[in-house]
This record gives structure tokens, C-alpha cells and sequence, in this order.
């Protein structure tokens, strides 16, 4: 797809001069970003046309009070599409609550656009954006994530045309839809927390484009697996009535072709059809056309997958279903902000590499955190094969949203949801997160399910956090866990999910945004520890929550943002803290383990039995109490009856969990091993909620014996190390959680008891 179009306006006076500012930190692309026509790749590629123009580049740029009128003169220039708070937009600048942003330049429409439309595009601008040309105003939009068009055909005058732009944006002051900006300071500063720098204007690509004065406007596809069909509508404009040709093809040869009414539903036969998966992202091309009899007037392309997802009991148990079949999802909490472009990603490239970043850690799936991104990031999540949760953008926190507010942000999450859902990657709409601006939870949910029944809804992520309120419905229940992994249950009408955990920290000197202020949820001292206490987390998941019930999760977070430091990646993109092929098998395993999962491991319940040891050269030790505290002695046939006592243990349900075990015993009946401060030892029961749960411990499997995690710490095992036994935490800090043998060390042998 490549324009029709060389050069559609001088440049702005000055701009010959204009350089970007020196950004906080460099990406590998922020060199790479074309002066003029940045971003020059087609922006809308589930509806594509051949004939556009790119109006990227350098505009006349001012910037006034809040309630002023159109400037007489724009004294700077910024690089669209970048905002005026970044590097690479030339300004860097911070954006109040009582700024407007201005914006200007010219065009010529080609000759050869004669006779048709010409609509003016606007990928995304955040927030009150206005627009003029030739002085006329052709319309005014509200919302900071859903793209937008005019038809600015009347207001041409056949030569050189003047486009004039205003956005206003009050960021968190405002009661929109924000997501994670503030009004901070633009350059690196120390505190932020969670939220970032905000982003004003113009944000995604901004173009020009030829349409028929009846046309497409947009096409809403959902694969049906039941039929093998895949279910179009075509939008459009001026066409009431009209009909519409849909065709299905690959490699060139059609599959599938059939026609119907403009803005009735089609269905298009796909046999056979080839799905679309994480490791197979299969795509269909579609074209639609509209006809006047047998004559075309006008077309237009896109792609397809063939996938279906639901929620379905397997063994039991809820699960989401990938066409028909449960997988784990997989994934990181994905916030795409960038150091020198904040909002905008420097390059396509730049746009594709955090999702590849993704497939090369393992990872199959995605949640985009309350914000969306432009249809390209979509495309390249459609094409590498991530599944997507989809966040709406949050209002501010800690505020009951008004009225009008409530109106706004509900009619840009259907915008949204209309511009997006026909990207087969997108599985799930996340409605809120934490609380954040929360109303009517339960009803929201109902509706965006109505909306689109095509996919997951989840009505909160973290209903176990900040004061959010569980809707109750949806189609997940959804818990926010640091570090975790914890446990979060299914219950009979949702399936569970961990919304984040990890958070994680290593702070990469060299590779800081602002160096010494970075934070985490847990630091990590070296690369190697950081890497050890992330696959120990993936590795518990797989052994202990999914056989428990969990099915996806999502761990916090793919890169650092600004000042926090918990990222797989440094905020630049520079460096991968991790080992990429051990993550990598890390999930692999916890997919696979969802695809064909081991039988439960049970433990004989009412029985006593002792626990030995098998780490190689101590498999004559034996799991045994003494003055309180839990050891490992040497166990045979002449130790004595008080030994061979100690190292006996009733194994029984478990006091704080059934599914689970406690271990009383045989010596001082009602008294169980429990962790304490993490030291392990024996204790009486003494009826509390914490006694019972640090006295639990779940089976999972271990090779050549059983591994027993702690029911309140999921991860911690078991594990005796200098004949002490501790409870441990894989890649944990302390001397008892030292790698070396921690998987032969935290499993145990079930045998005969010594003293039965």
C-alpha cells in the first residue's frame, strides 16, 4: 500500500530548521524517524484503499490559553504525530489543564482525486480536538483512543488548502478517560509511581483519502467455526440499500464469496478453514465491494482469522477455550509508553518489536493496560499471533465520574470496540481495572457483552484490589496478586485469571530514566536472581495454579516505564533482562502443561507415613521435628523409637483447604508442621485462620516423589537445606531459597511410616 501522493504541501516556514529535542533515553529507532513522513505506513489496515496521503510531518505549531481563539501566528513547529510533550515532536513541553494546542499547514489534493470524496483522518488526538479548512470548521471530536474523519470535499478550493487543528486536553483533570497520564514534568523527575507523562494531541497518523461519495466505511467480521462461515457486516456511507459483495481468499484464490445489504449481515463460506492460532496466525485476505448492479463503486480490503473463544468446563473445571480447545494464556502487562515519542512508538518497527518481544520470551498473549493502541499494533498482534485483553482506558482514580462523564467514556469504549473488533487477536475486553473511576460494574458488563458477544468481558481486573467492586458478572474473575502468583479461584460461571502479578525489579545502570528513582514490587540483587525468581514464579503457576483452577495470567510487566524499573525489558528497548531461552521454555511448559495436564497428585489421607529425602547423596534423611523446630536426621532400623516417632507424620485434609493436606503428628496428636517466619516446625493448632493455612500444604508433582507448596504462599516449598527445613521461594533472596538442588531438596519421598 503506498500512496498516491508526492509531497502534498510545502513545508511550514522554518521547518528546514526544526530538529527534535534530546529525548530522556534513545531507543534503537529514535534516530531512524524520517523528518518528514514519519510513521508513513498505511495506518488503517483492516480497511485499505490504494489511493491516500500521508500528512505526517513538520505543521506550524502555537500553543494558547485555554479559551483562545485561533492564533495569528504559529510561532513553533512539531512533528506530527508525535505530542507535544515528547522528544520527537520538536516541543517537549508540559501540557496543562489551561492550554490549548494549535496546529497548521497546507495541502494539494492530485488532480486524478477529481470527481470523488476527499475525507481528512485522524488515527487518534487527545482530547477536544477541532478541525478547519480553509477557515470553515468541519467538525469536532471528543475522546483521546478512537480515530475519526471528515469529509472535507466542500471546503476544498482546488488549490493550495489550509488545515487548522485545535486540541484541548485537561489530561486528569478533565474526568475523561486518562489511562496512566498525569501532568508531570516532561523531563525525567524522581517519583510518578504508576503514572507516566501524559499525552497531548495528536497521536496517531493523520491522512487524506479519496472515497467514492457512496462507500465503505468499515467492515465488522466474526469468524462462526460452528458453520464455517465468517459473518461480515459491511458499514458505510451514503448506501443505505446498497448492495455488498463480500470475497474471502487466499494466496490469491478465493474461498469464499457472497453478497446481501449494506449493513445486514453476510456470511461468507470458509471451508475447511485454516484457524487462527498463537502458533499457527493464519490469515484470510477479504474484499468488499459495493456494486450498482454488476458495476463496482467502490472496494475495499482487509484480513480475517478463523478463531473462535469462549469460556467451557473442562475436566470440570471453567476455562477460556481457543477454538474449542483450553490453552494457558500467557502474558505481560503491556502499557505502550516510550521515551521519546511517550504515546507514540518512534517507527512501525519500533511498534512491532514490543509484541516480537513477546513471541521470543514464550509469551502468547498480551494486555494492553488502559490504552489503545493505533490498528497497526493490532495488525502486527493479528499477524505474529498474540491473543490481546484489551483494556478501556481508565477516568482518574479516586473520583466518582459524573454524569457526563459516564456518557463520554461509554460512547469512546463502543467507538472502540466498533474500530477494533475485527481483529481476530482481540479475545477479551477488560471494561475497568482496580476500581479506577468505577460505576456500575455489573451493567457495563452486560452491555459490552451485548455489544460483542464475540468475545471474553471481564467487568474488573483485580476485584481483589483497591477498593474496586466486583461486578459479579462477566465472563472471568479476575485477581491482582504482588508478587503472587497466589491463588485465584473459578467459580461456576467465571473462569480465573491473575489480571498482574510479579513486578519483579533489576535496575540497569546506563539503562534508567531517571537513575536511582526507579522502584519495583520486589528487587532483585543480579540478572541471575531476577531470573531464577521469574521462572520460579512461571514454574509455580504451572505446577501449582493451573492444576488449582488458573488459566491465564499476567505478569507486570514487558518494559520499564519511566520510573518504574520491574520490566522484562529496560524502558529504552536496549536491553532484555532475561534469559530469553530459559523464559522462553519456562512458558512453553505452563502452555503445555495445559494442553495435556498431569493427573492430580493425591496423598493417602487418614494414613501415616514418613517423608524422605531425595536429593541425591542424603536419600538416607528423613523429615523429622525436634524441640519444635522441622530437621532431616538419618533414619534406619536402630534409631531410636523417639526418632523413628518424630519422623511420622499423619497426613490429613488439609485445615485450610481441602483439596490440600496437613501433616500432624504421630507423637504430639493435634499438633501440625507448619511455616513460621519461614522456618518450618511443629506447632498446636490453635484454631486461626493463620495457623490453618500456614499448616497446609498442596501436592504437586515432583520427580521421583512429591513437592509440598504452602496453601497461604503458593511457589514456597517445602525444603531442607543443612538438615534445617525452611519454607523456600524459588529465586527467593534468602540463604535458604540458594538455587543449587532446590528442586532435589523441595521433593520428598512418601514411604511407609517408621513408627506406624
Amino acid at each position: 500500500m503506498s500512496s498516491a501522493l508526492v509531497g502534498v504541501g510545502s513545508a511550514p516556514a522554518g521547518a528546514a530548521s526544526w530538529a527534535p529535542k534530546p529525548s530522556p533515553m534513545t531507543t534503537p529507532w529514535t534516530a531512524q524517524v524520517p523528518v518528514d513522513k514519519p510513521l508513513p505506513e498505511y495506518p488503517r489496515p483492516q480497511l485499505t484503499r490504494p489511493d491516500w496521503a500521508n500528512l505526517n510531518g513538520i505543521w506550524d505549531f502555537a500553543v494558547t490559553g485555554r479559551d483562545a481563539g485561533q492564533p495569528s501566528s504559529f510561532p513553533d513547529q512539531i512533528r506530527v504525530p508525535f505530542v507535544a510533550e515528547s522528544a520527537l515532536s520538536g516541543i517537549q513541553r508540559r501540557i496543562t489543564e489551561n492550554d490549548k494546542l494549535w496546529y497548521k499547514r497546507t495541502f494539494t489534493v492530485p488532480a486524478d482525486w477529481n470527481g470523488r470524496r476527499v475525507e481528512l483522518n485522524f488515527g487518534a488526538s487527545d482530547w477536544q480536538t477541532t478541525v478547519w479548512v480553509n477557515g470553515t470548521q468541519v467538525g469536532a471530536h471528543k475522546g483521546g483512543y478512537d480515530s475519526f474523519a471528515y469529509d472535507i470535499t466542500p471546503q476544498l478550493n482546488g488549490g493550495t488548502n489550509t488545515v487548522v487543528v485545535s486540541v484541548y486536553d485537561p489530561t486528569q483533570t478533565g474526568g475523561q478517560a486518562v489511562g496512566k497520564q498525569r501532568i508531570n514534568d516532561v523531563q525525567p523527575h524522581s517519583g510518578g509511581g504508576i503514572f507516566y507523562t501524559a499525552a497531548s494531541g495528536i497521536w496517531q497518523t493523520v491522512w487524506l483519502e479519496p472515497v467514492a461519495a457512496a462507500h465503505i466505511t468499515r467492515l465488522d467480521m466474526t469468524p462462526n467455526l460452528g458453520d464455517s462461515t465468517l459473518r461480515v457486516k459491511v458499514q458505510g456511507a451514503s448506501a443505505s440499500g446498497r448492495t455488498a459483495r463480500v470475497t474471502v481468499s487466499s494466496g490469491g484464490t478465493v474461498v469464499g464469496t457472497a453478497t446481501g445489504t449494506v449493513g445486514s449481515e453476510i456470511s461468507v463460506p470458509v471451508p475447511n478453514a485454516h484457524l487462527w492460532t498463537p502458533e499457527d496466525p493464519f490469515l484470510y485476505d477479504v474484499k468488499a465491494e459495493l456494486l450498482d448492479g454488476s458495476a463496482v463503486t467502490d472496494s475495499a480490503s482487509g484480513y480475517t482469522g478463523m478463531r473462535s473463544i469462549a469460556v467451557a468446563k473442562v475436566d470440570g473445571v471453567l476455562r477460556p477455550v481457543l477454538n474449542g480447545k483450553f490453552v494457558f494464556q500467557t502474558g505481560t502487562l503491556d502499557q505502550g509508553y516510550w521515551p521519546d515519542g511517550i504515546y507514540t512508538a518512534p517507527t512501525d518497527a519500533a511498534l512491532k518489536s514490543d509484541l516480537q518481544a513477546h513471541k521470543d520470551l514464550g509469551f502468547n498473549m498480551v494486555r494492553k493496560h488502559i490504552k489503545v493502541e493505533p490498528q497497526r499494533w493490532f495488525y502486527w498482534a493479528d499477524k505474529l499471533g498474540l491473543l490481546v485483553w484489551q483494556d478501556m482506558p481508565a477516568m482518574d482514580t479516586g473520583k466518582s465520574p459524573g454524569t457526563a462523564a459516564r456518557t463520554q467514556w461509554e460512547a469512546e469504549f463502543h467507538a472502540i470496540i466498533d474500530q477494533h473488533r475485527s481483529s481476530p487477536s482481540l479475545v477479551m475486553w477488560v471494561d475497568q481495572n482496580e476500581g479506577w473511576g468505577q460505576y456500575d460494574q455489573a451493567r457495563i458488563a452486560n452491555e459490552v457483552k451485548a455489544y460483542d458477544p464475540s468475545r471474553l468481558v471481564n467487568n474488573m481486573s483485580g476485584v481483589n484490589c483497591c477498593g474496586s467492586v466486583d461486578g459479579g458478572n462477566g465472563d472471568v474473575v479476575d485477581n491482582h496478586i504482588y508478587v503472587g502468583p497466589g491463588n485465584t479461584a473459578p467459580t461456576a460461571t467465571r473462569a480465573a485469571v491473575l489480571g498482574e502479578f510479579g513486578g519483579l525489579g533489576y535496575k540497569v545502570p546506563g539503562h534508567e530514566w531517571f537513575p536511582g528513582g526507579g522502584f519495583s514490587y520486589e528487587d532483585q540483587a543480579s540478572v541471575s536472581a531476577l531470573n531464577n525468581r521469574f521462572v520460579g514464579l512461571l514454574d509455580s503457576i504451572r505446577v501449582g495454579q493451573l492444576p488449582a483452577g488458573l488459566s491465564a495470567s499476567v505478569y507486570t510487566e514487558i518494559t520499564d516505564v519511566e520510573n518504574e524499573a520491574n520490566g522484562l525489558l529496560t524502558y529504552d528497548r536496549q536491553v532484555v533482562k532475561v534469559d530469553t531461552a530459559r523464559v522462553k521454555a519456562a512458558n512453553q511448559a505452563l502452555i503445555n502443561a495445559s494442553r495435556n495436564p498431569a493427573p492430580p497428585v493425591t496423598l493417602p489421607t487418614g494414613q501415616y507415613k514418613s517423608l524422605r529425602v531425595t536429593t541425591p547423596g542424603y536419600t538416607n534423611k528423613y523429615l523429622r521435628h525436634q524441640d519444635a523446630l522441622a530437621f532431616t536426621e538419618v533414619v534406619d532400623a536402630g534409631s531410636s523409637g523417639l526418632l523413628k516417632n518424630d519422623a511420622t507424620w499423619k497426613i490429613v485434609t488439609g485445615l485450610a483447604n481441602s483439596n490440600c493436606y496437613s501433616l500432624e503428628s504421630r507423637n504430639y496428636p493435634g499438633e501440625y508442621l507448619r511455616h513460621r517466619d519461614f522456618r518450618v516446625r511443629r506447632d498446636a493448632n490453635d484454631g486461626s485462620a493463620l495457623f490453618k493455612a500456614d499448616a497446609t500444604w498442596c501436592a504437586v508433582a515432583g520427580t521421583g516423589g512429591v513437592r509440598l507448596s504452602s496453601a497461604n504462599l503458593p511457589g514456597s516449598y517445602l525444603r531442607h537445606i543443612d538438615s534445617e527445613v525452611w519454607l523456600a521461594t524459588p529465586g527467593g533472596g534468602h540463604a535458604w531459597d540458594n538455587p543449587a538442588t532446590f528442586t532435589e531438596d523441595t521433593t520428598w519421598a512418601v514411604e511407609a511410616p517408621w513408627a506406624p
